[in-house]
């Protein structure tokens, strides 16, 4: 495949971005991905990305593929043998189409298939204000359920309060 830029080198760097559910591709050879400074933070290290997905997999899916190893995805037409031996999925859809051996391969690599970690502090202080105005809308909801209007008041005045703080921010 010859560079999007140039039209006479060979493409050796090729990037994917999908922008409103649409796949964007640019093959650039590595002079003209020069000049458009784009750089891998891995270059020049050899990571052998497929070859440990490889090693990660059931090795039982490798060598006799079963149905859903066989499957192929309509769009791209991608095996998830082709997966084990690349390390990249054909389309975004693809995660969907394999999300079952997906999920035993981010369970053997990183113990479970849902993220457990810390959110970022950016994201935490925007979501502490809404988790509690979550939690005073149920209380609210509790409260009249028990009639016990008094509280109700108390709640919604603390939610209106709530809601024209975050909105002036």
């Amino acid at each position: 495949m010859l560079c999007h830029d140039c039209g006479k080198r060979e493409a050796t760097v090729h990037l994917t971005q999908v922008v409103n559910e649409e796949k964007v591709e640019l093959h650039l050879c590595r002079e003209c991905a020069d000049k458009r400074r784009f750089h891998t933070p891995f270059e020049g290290v050899p990571f052998p990305l497929a070859e440990f997905l490889a090693s990660m997999l059931d090795q039982s899916l490798v060598k006799k593929p079963s149905k859903t190893s066989r499957a192929r995805y309509p769009t791209c037409g991608m095996h998830f043998s082709d997966f084990s031996k690349s390390g990249r999925l054909g389309c975004g859809n693809c995660y969907t189409t394999f999300k079952s051996q997906l999920n035993d391969l981010l369970r053997k690599i990183h113990g479970s298939t849902q993220h457990q970690g810390r959110v970022p502090l950016t994201q935490s202080d925007v979501m502490k204000p809404l988790r509690e105005e979550s939690k005073l809308q149920e209380e609210l909801k509790k409260a009249i359920r028990e009639e016990d209007f008094e509280q109700a008041a108390e709640l919604r005045d603390r939610i209106k309060a709530l809601s024209t703080r975050n909105s002036a921010h």
